[in-house]
């Protein structure tokens, strides 16, 4: 016999992983303990080598569903005596060196016993377990432990306390363990702040109510506020665009039951599992003739035929949704592109000119976050997040930070997030928005901080964005200055490439791998704007190689906004497009902008996200947008019609050669736009040609540098239809490599900082 220690590290904490550690051990008639600790978990039993062997190699065959095992070690130790198998209390032995628990969807358990009427939580808004609940959402300090969140204060009765002592009991150190009797309580107001009723039954039932009557509902849940509608009230959905300030930028939907998303959306079993998945993301789903029955489509997302569409992740909203029995629009609550809201007290005052009734709870949220989004490519279902947020964030597991300082990485400006790494481990923030706000920014600080608090540390290291006007580069500039910090700035585009690279274990490679990064915009080296570019990677230094033709950028950030001048800045060396755009301005417009376009300095771009709009604003499907993104994905719409229509053996490409002493012609790609637009083809061809002409050109520039390894990141690479067509085309002669657990867009730049500098690519200077 020998005593026998196990240390794992990994997502081992708030996953059940103690509880099912004692019954294994239990069953196998093992003594010992085991705890969680700073730096995971550990255990300790008594047995022989086989034995313990045998435990070992179940601990880590056979964990808890949703624990992630990074690292693992057994070894003997001092003999000691045990008498049984206990839980001990953490122990706390250093600086937290731990991944952080997501906030985790209701499993089918607790969803059974919320809706029966024998069971003593029926009905209880905040149900949880070992497997599901908030977690990083009501996280205080590390390690995982009631003590540490914000449940402290709700003190167990006696029913709750037996559960959570009992280890043949599923909510065997249930952190956040509660029912009715002893748990969260909730609140109903109207929009004049008064309280209508602390009862479960009679806020269901009155929030119900206000829906079928065609009234917007503030609801508070796991990482903040959302607005609910009635999904099939169009006036109630017009009423919702007006006060949020949001025009036309698409909702989400909250449907009951997935049985009733499967008669409205093409759903099969990959989309099942990611709606029904304990992350329960928002999921892009393609509509049904029978969802216009039900909701009304072109009011939630005009123009497109997909729409966002999640299930009921939280108890509450399981109740609401049950007894409502219909589809609701389920969006974050703020002000558009402002920051969600999460603090009880701001709701009530702020969403008074939103909201007519307002459900709050006492469960405090300590750091807020929106839900994640994603979807599946119609063609070859390759997953592209959209946003990583609840049930995703933060813990990052396909890198391991190999510097013994700490590093934040603070990200970009819009679709912000940060990166800290610190002892190996990486932590990518939930998304975080648009930080040009000042409640952005202050979202953005508090979160930053949170960190340091959670892991007592503070950084060694900061990495900002090339680009002096973001918040992100003044925050981190500002930090290193006040605490006497490295301060290292990286290319976007370049941080883009390196996160790909390091997503998919390329950083070490012998093999050259081209990059194409497409997005709308990022500071270039050259001091010029980027935005379409083609990378090298080799021996660890990353050479810009070929990239979109410069147009000049006009009206500064205006020029994102409005697709019309993308496409007059595109046009301007051509007099093929002039009867096409001049009706887009009015006469003093027109005078102006031809001004501006014959001034000597402009500031030039090559940005792929501009071409998108460009080409978007000539086929007349948007010259301003409302929204980031409006403009290309309607150009997207339209090109998904013509494959799904037509099939996708289209062979017809704008750029018949490629490059001009490194430039793509540009000019070029867009005369022979104009040209099929005389032509009087399809709206919908030209935009399936345009499409299908990019991916032939990575092809036709793949050939250029002869490469056989193909990865691809930015914003341009959400679009589905883009990135089925890159693997149609090119997946048989190259190996393509796409995010898998990151957003292409700028959510992964923090990310692709750290990567940058601690691989220390292109030699940077602080590594």
């Amino acid at each position: 016999m020998q005593t026998y220690h196990i240390h794992i590290t990994g997502l081992v904490q708030g996953v059940g992983f103690r509880p099912f550690v004692w019954q294994l051990a239990t069953a196998m008639n093992l003594n010992g303990w085991v705890n969680n600790s700073s730096d995971g978990v550990h255990i300790e039993i008594n047995g022989s080598s086989a034995t313990a062997a045998e435990f070992y190699n179940q601990v880590i065959a056979a964990p808890p569903p949703l624990s992630v095992i990074q690292q693992h070690s057994m070894y003997p130790v001092v003999w000691q005596q045990f008498d049984n198998f206990q839980i001990q209390d953490s122990k706390i032995t250093g600086p937290a060196k731990l991944a952080i628990t997501p906030d985790y969807a209701m499993c089918n358990d607790c969803r059974d016993e919320l809706h029966n009427a024998t069971d003593y939580r029926y009905q209880y808004p905040f149900i949880t377990c070992t497997q599901c609940g908030p977690r990083y959402s009501v996280i205080k300090a590390l390690p995982y432990d009631r003590i540490n969140t914000s449940m402290e204060s709700f003190g167990m009765c006696a029913v709750c306390k037996q559960e959570y002592n009992n280890p043949a009991d599923r909510r065997y150190y249930s952190q956040t363990n509660s029912c009715a009797a002893c748990g969260v309580g909730i609140k109903l107001f109207n929009n004049e702040n008064k309280e209508l009723s602390s009862t479960t039954e009679y806020i269901i039932r009155r929030v119900v109510e206000s829906l079928d009557d065609g009234k917007i509902v503030a609801v508070k849940g796991i990482g903040g506020y959302l607005f609910l509608c009635d999904a099939g009230n169009k006036n109630t959905i017009a009423l919702l665009r007006q006060r949020k300030h949001r025009p036309s930028k698409p909702f989400a939907l909250m449907y009951p039951s997935i049985n009733m998303v499967a008669e409205d959306f093409i759903l099969d079993e990959a989309r099942t599992q990611l709606l029904q998945s304990a992350s329960a993301p928002i999921v892009l789903l393609k509509t049904s003739q029978q969802a216009a029955q039900r909701v009304c489509m072109e009011e939630i997302a005009p123009g497109l035929s997909k729409l966002g569409v999640m299930l009921p992740y939280a108890p509450l909203f399981e109740l609401i949704l049950t007894d409502f029995k219909k589809p609701v629009i389920a969006t974050s609550g703020n002000i558009s592109e402002a920051a969600i809201v999460f603090d009880d007290d701001i709701a009530l005052k702020e969403f008074s000119a939103i909201a007519d009734l307002i459900v709050t709870h006492n469960r405090e949220i300590v750091i807020s976050q929106d839900d994640s989004v994603m979807q599946l490519t119609e063609k070859t279902n390759t997953k592209i997040i959209h946003r990583r947020s609840r049930g995703l964030a933060p813990s990052f597991f396909d890198y391991a930070s190999n510097k013994n300082s700490v590093i934040l990485s603070t990200g970009a400006l819009l679709k912000s997030s940060f990166c800290l790494a610190q002892q190996g481990n990486v932590y990518i923030s939930q998304y975080l928005g648009n930080t040009d706000t000042y409640e952005a920014q202050q979202s953005f600080e508090k979160a930053v901080q949170h960190y340091f608090s959670l892991f007592s540390t503070s950084a060694g290291v900061v990495i900002a964005d090339k680009h002096p006007g973001y918040f992100s580069h003044h925050f981190a500039r500002q930090l290193s200055e006040e605490k006497q910090l490295p301060f290292v700035t990286v290319q976007h585009h370049k941080a883009h490439f390196a996160a790909v690279l390091a997503e998919n274990n390329l950083l070490k490679t012998e093999t050259p791998v081209m990059g194409v990064i497409w997005d709308g915009v990022g500071l270039g080296d050259d001091g010029q704007v980027w935005g379409g570019e083609f990378f090298k990677y080799h021996n660890e230094s990353i050479q810009r190689c070929y990239y979109f033709g410069y147009f000049p950028v006009i009206a500064g950030d205006k020029m994102a906004r409005e697709p019309r001048l993308s496409a007059l800045a595109v046009c301007h060396e051509s007099w093929v497009a002039e009867d096409l755009l001049k009706n887009k301005f009015t006469e003093q417009e027109w005078s102006i902008y031809q001004k501006i376009l014959q001034q000597d300095k402009l500031l030039n771009c090559s940005s792929a996200g501009r071409l998108f709009d460009a080409v978007a604003s000539l086929l007349n499907l948007a010259d301003k947008q409302t929204y980031e993104g409006e403009a290309a994905m309607l150009l997207e719409e339209k090109a998904a019609s013509y494959f799904e229509q037509n099939g996708w053996d289209l062979n017809q490409s704008y750029f018949m050669d490629g490059a001009h002493y490194n430039h793509i012609p540009t000019g070029i790609l867009i005369s022979n736009i104009v040209m099929d637009i005389k032509k009087g083809l399809t709206v919908d061809f030209i935009a399936a040609k345009f499409h299908y002409s990019l991916a032939h050109l990575v092809r036709i520039i793949a050939g250029y540098l002869d490469v056989k390894m193909i990865a691809c990141s930015g914003g341009v690479f959400q679009n589905a239809v883009l990135v089925d067509l890159c693997k149609i085309r090119l997946a048989n002669d190259y190996q393509l490599f796409f995010h898998k657990n990151l957003s292409p867009n700028d959510e992964n730049i923090s990310f692709g900082q750290l990567v940058y500098y601690e691989n220390n690519i292109d030699n940077n200077q602080l590594a």
